[in-house]
């Protein structure tokens, strides 16, 4: 890419150099103007020379303020805490070869670690864990940078590393060089995004990444789109109130009036549909939930049934929400089916996609999500499936202008018209976003999935996609062939998951209290070799929960295996 010349006063030509390297479109115009101001993407400002001890130190300048030194402060801080997070990262990547191994992790030699902990965690109880981090806060006078550093040291070396191949518990993992950028630019732009004059750069990434976010689940119309929330559980309950607000308008004044509104989700569907009833005021045994198959997928005959036995007893249906890669099994709810329900007795239908919805960036996986377009609203969360920082959560919908219809309120101290948008065929698209959400203050969490699609591009999300589905299916290969599991999961499993029983010699206790027992006390085995796994509650008893990411190797899943039956064998053995 050729760099961007620079014509402001001072600068040079554009080097060759400059011109190969790969520095992004301002490198050069960086380089050149960086001579002449203090703002790299500024020639604007005058440039005055700063003090080098702190943000303010008492010396004066022209006006007889005192000078700032800030971006000295800065610089200093981030070379020190970056002396503490780089070997913390690459202990991680260090450790892979010995989560291959599957036998018992060596103590961590990461020096923010002081401990016999390994490299995933230096796990303690809670009371212990106050007792060792010894964490206060000053009453008077700060600690200034050693109490800082030494503040960060600690939370380091007490936390679980993500970024350990063995980090294989929760339905998210570390993020990535691009996540951590991401998380620094919006702490140093630390602005606003609930309306455009604060934060234009950012709003309009915004609106154009959800824009394109929406169109990979076939909505295309001149409005589609969506805004960032604080996460899938404000994503889900956002959708309620807009779904509420759109087909019974006067809820936005009067409440809930007479209705019963009754929402209906999956039995597998994710609790929050529960927590936004309680929320709206509608109540969580006005939650219904629908019957799934045997492979956890939701039943559409039995959601026609329960919503036509609601009608008759006199209650309001308002709401589906569908799951496309539950929370636990990672099954896709017939979307298309559903929606054809909801048609029929004129239901708003929401699809959480929080775990799943990113299989759409696969041409291989695509296929899941058929029937998405057809949904009134879709919740998905990049901070899961693709590794972007915790968190980023999109509330999809084929036209903007009902979350701006169910949301707006006149707060004339703040939003003061011209970018607000408005009703009607020929109105603009809406600029002020929080007059889209729930929210007033909104971090710009959308830029962490942009930069990541900007540094990835679409077709590699599609490959990080490809590859963990592909390791997902390793792993329940692995297990199946193994004498001592019982695979749950399909193979290969609908999503990254892979649930499966330990049952050495191929038999499962005849107790499912014992079998609850076997697998918690060999998850906690698991934690000296390295890794973190999850379980859950099932019919036969508790079984295992292994959740792969983009970044797990296979390798990784090879040692998991040799690591839980050598646990199981100690189970049995005590």
């Amino acid at each position: 890419m050729n760099a961007i010349k620079c014509t402001d006063a001072g600068a040079g030509k554009v080097s060759e150099h400059d011109k190969h390297e790969n520095l992004g479109p301002f490198g050069s115009a960086i380089r050149e103007r960086d001579v002449a101001t203090p703002n790299p993407l500024s020639a604007d400002i005058p440039f005055q020379d700063a003090p080098s001890q702190s943000p303010v130190d008492g010396r004066t300048g022209p006006t007889g303020d005192a000078t700032l030194n800030r971006a000295d402060e800065v610089e200093d801080l981030i070379d020190a805490v970056k002396s503490l997070i780089i070997p913390y990262i690459r202990a991680a990547d260090a450790s892979a070869a010995e989560r291959a191994t599957g036998g018992i992790a060596p103590a961590s030699p990461n020096p923010a670690s002081q401990s016999a902990g390994t490299v995933l965690v230096d796990a303690h109880e809670p009371e212990a864990l106050v007792r060792k981090l010894r964490f206060s806060l000053p009453e008077r006078d700060g600690r200034g940078r050693d109490g800082l550093l030494e503040t960060i040291g600690g939370v380091l070396r007490y936390s679980v590393n993500t970024w350990d191949q063995g980090f294989l518990d929760k339905l998210y993992s570390s993020t990535n060089a691009v996540g951590v950028i991401s998380e620094l630019l919006l702490a140093v732009l630390n602005t606003n995004l609930h309306i455009y004059s604060v934060s234009p750069s950012l709003t309009v990434i915004e609106k154009t990444t959800a824009r394109q976010l929406a169109a990979l689940f076939g909505f295309n119309g001149p409005r589609a789109g969506g805004v960032v929330c604080q996460g899938g559980s404000a994503s889900n309950m956002t959708s309620i109130v807009v779904a509420r607000n759109t087909l019974y308008p006067s809820t936005r004044s009067r409440g809930n009036e007479g209705h019963r509104f009754v929402l209906f989700t999956s039995e597998h569907g994710h609790y929050s549909v529960d927590k936004a009833a309680i929320t709206c005021g509608m109540g969580s045994a006005n939650v219904v939930p629908i019957p799934v198959d045997s492979a956890g997928c939701m039943d559409p005959s039995a959601l026609r049934a329960t919503i036509s036995r609601a009608k008759a007893e006199g209650k309001t249906p308002l709401y589906v929400n569908a799951t496309a890669g539950t929370t636990v099994l990672g099954s896709y709810d017939p979307l298309a089916e559903i929606s054809a329900v909801c048609k029929e007795h004129g239901l708003w239908m929401h699809v959480d996609a929080s775990w799943g919805g990113a299989a759409a960036f696969s041409a291989q996986r695509r296929h899941k999500l058929a029937g998405a377009e057809l949904a009134d609203s879709l919740t998905v969360n990049p901070h899961k499936m693709l590794n972007v920082p915790v968190t980023c959560s999109f509330l999809l919908t084929p036209d903007t202008a009902v979350l701006h219809r169910a949301n707006t309120l006149p707060a004339g101290y703040l939003f003061h018209g011209g970018v607000n948008g408005g009703e009607g065929e020929g109105a603009s698209d809406p600029w002020d976003l929080a007059d889209l959400t729930l929210q007033c203050g909104r971090r710009g969490d959308g830029l962490k999935l942009a930069l990541a699609w900007v540094y990835y591009g679409a077709a590699g999300f599609g490959a990080q996609i490809d590859h963990a589905f592909d390791t997902a299916a390793y792993l329940a290969t692995l297990v199946q062939v193994s004498p001592d599991f019982d695979l749950l999961s399909s193979n290969p499993p609908p999503c990254l998951q892979v649930c499966f029983y330990f049952a050495p010699g191929g038999e499962l206790a005849e107790d499912k209290e014992e079998n609850t027992r076997r697998t918690k006390e060999m998850v906690a085995k698991l934690v000296p070799r390295g890794f973190m796994v999850d379980y859950a509650p099932g019919e036969k008893g508790s079984f295992f929960r292994v959740v792969v990411n983009c970044q797990t190797l296979k390798g990784t899943v090879d040692g998991l295996v040799k690591a839980l039956s050598d646990a199981g064998r100690e189970v049995m053995k005590e």
